[in-house]
């Protein structure tokens, strides 16, 4: 019997874990889920007869490493900053490891060590990364074998609330980490644009848009991912003009959150101490200019130049953001403090469902015997909604690859070894297969 892991059950583990004990039968599975809080990991198991819950803290070395040695393959849904612990426990115990995460530096030093282990340590399995590496080379590779030649790539993600329950005026709630929203665009954005290179610094991120349409979903925007340049050589498209990758919002989210950035209110960079003796109001104001606290509604107008009646601070002040309400934190920075709010106001009510939306657009030139190229646009586009608060889209979308992949291992079906992102083959094929009998499919639109 093949024993498997789980490191965190957190939200986006529902799916993973769902999958691999409807599994473990018919492949001989056991499943060990382990989790800081032990309640969490016995709520995912649920008595599964091949299933054992296991409290775990990933700063006590000696037991770590022991559970690690007791299992076959690791999957880690920590943080990912948590991975390279996982990952040099597994190559003392030479264990395949899977994880949803960008590769760091550290985890890829670990290369040669992982090959000379005989493990597969894969990363970017998920959602975004992970499927859009899937669906992206799947598109690449049959465009290049037809002859064709990549001119521009642009791909875009977002985790969004499904229309139906789409009721406050963000067009948004809170689908995956928190956290994860509330940073994002704190560093520059680096792309390709007609061939010259291009940066978008942090200041700018959330005004510099491009707008998408979804058929049958309306339209959308979406501002750039922090790293569209490192995918041109895994990828293989060097032909490319243009390669743009970038995080999807309902069409003018970005304008309004900028405003909080130039406020100061996503600051991660220091602590507020004894916040908890502050209002949201005095927390406010101490971000704004001038004085007064009667008059702090018109002090963040001006300093925002939008007028009080307007669309952009009825926003600001639906978050509750000049209410004379306690902040519940004691120390904490500014980022973790509009986090602590807006968990309370974009939080996913019990029956309302998530929604996932994925874009591809790339153009290529077929080149055949007449004079002139053939240049094509293909749109390939994804929109999967959420079953239930529990098994949503984004927990469906990220664990789903991680999953079938984690079969695919154990099935001798994926021989690679080392650190790798899903981009051969050997990857994309079976595990976009499958994600289509689970309603993971992909549209594709061609303009010639």
């Amino acid at each position: 019997m093949k024993k498997i892991l789980v490191i965190g059950a957190g939200l986006s583990s529902s799916y993973l874990i769902k999958y691999l004990l409807d599994q473990s039968q018919q492949n001989s599975w056991h499943i060990t889920v382990a989790d800081a809080d032990k309640a969490n990991a016995e709520n995912k198991i649920k008595n599964h007869e091949n299933g054992t819950s296991a409290a775990l803290n990933i700063n006590d070395a000696s037991a770590c490493s022991e559970l690690i040695s007791q299992h076959d393959l690791i999957i880690s849904m920590l943080p990912a900053s948590m991975h390279i612990v996982v990952a040099r426990d597994c190559i003392k115990h030479k264990k395949h490891l899977i994880t949803a995460s960008y590769i760091s530096a550290e985890m890829q030093q670990l290369h040669p060590e992982a090959l000379k282990a005989g493990v597969l340590f894969l990363n970017e399995c998920g959602l975004d990364p992970g499927i859009d590496h899937l669906s992206a080379m799947k598109m690449i590779q049959e465009i290049k074998h037809n002859g064709g030649k990549i001119i521009s790539f642009k791909s875009f993600c977002g985790g969004l609330v499904a229309p139906e329950f789409d009721d406050n005026p963000w067009n948004y709630k809170f689908t995956w980490n928190p956290r994860n929203v509330i940073v994002a665009g704190q560093a520059t954005a680096s792309y390709l644009e007609n061939d010259e290179l291009k940066f978008i610094p942090s200041s700018r991120i959330f005004t510099q848009t491009e707008e998408i349409e979804i058929d049958g979903y309306g339209d959308f925007e979406s501002y750039a991912n922090r790293d569209s340049l490192g995918y041109i050589k895994p990828y293989g498209i060097e032909s490319a003009s243009t390669v743009l990758r970038g995080t999807l919002r309902r069409k003018g989210f970005s304008i309004n959150w900028n405003n909080l950035v130039k406020l100061g209110l996503t600051d991660d960079t220091f602590t507020i101490h004894d916040a908890d003796k502050l209002s949201y109001r005095d927390f406010v104001s101490a971000f704004t200019p001038g004085h007064g606290i009667a008059n702090l509604e018109q002090r963040v107008c001006d300093f925002l130049t939008i007028n009080i009646e307007s669309d952009a601070f009825n926003k600001l002040k639906w978050l509750g953001l000049f209410d004379d309400v306690k902040i519940m934190l004691h120390e904490a920075s500014p980022a973790q403090i509009l986090q602590n709010l807006l968990q309370q106001k974009w939080k996913l009510k019990t029956g309302e469902l998530d929604m996932i939306v994925m874009q591809h657009i790339i153009k290529y030139e077929l080149n055949n015997l007449s004079v002139r190229a053939e240049s094509r646009t293909i749109t390939s586009s994804l929109v999967v909604k959420g079953e239930d608060e529990i098994l949503t889209a984004m927990a469906k979308n990220v664990g789903l690859p991680m999953a079938i992949a984690a079969k695919l291992l154990l099935n001798g079906q994926i021989k690679s070894r080392g650190v790798m992102m899903p981009i051969s083959k050997e990857f994309y094929e079976p595990i976009l297969a499958e994600l289509e009998t689970y309603g993971v499919k992909f549209i594709e639109d061609m303009v010639i």
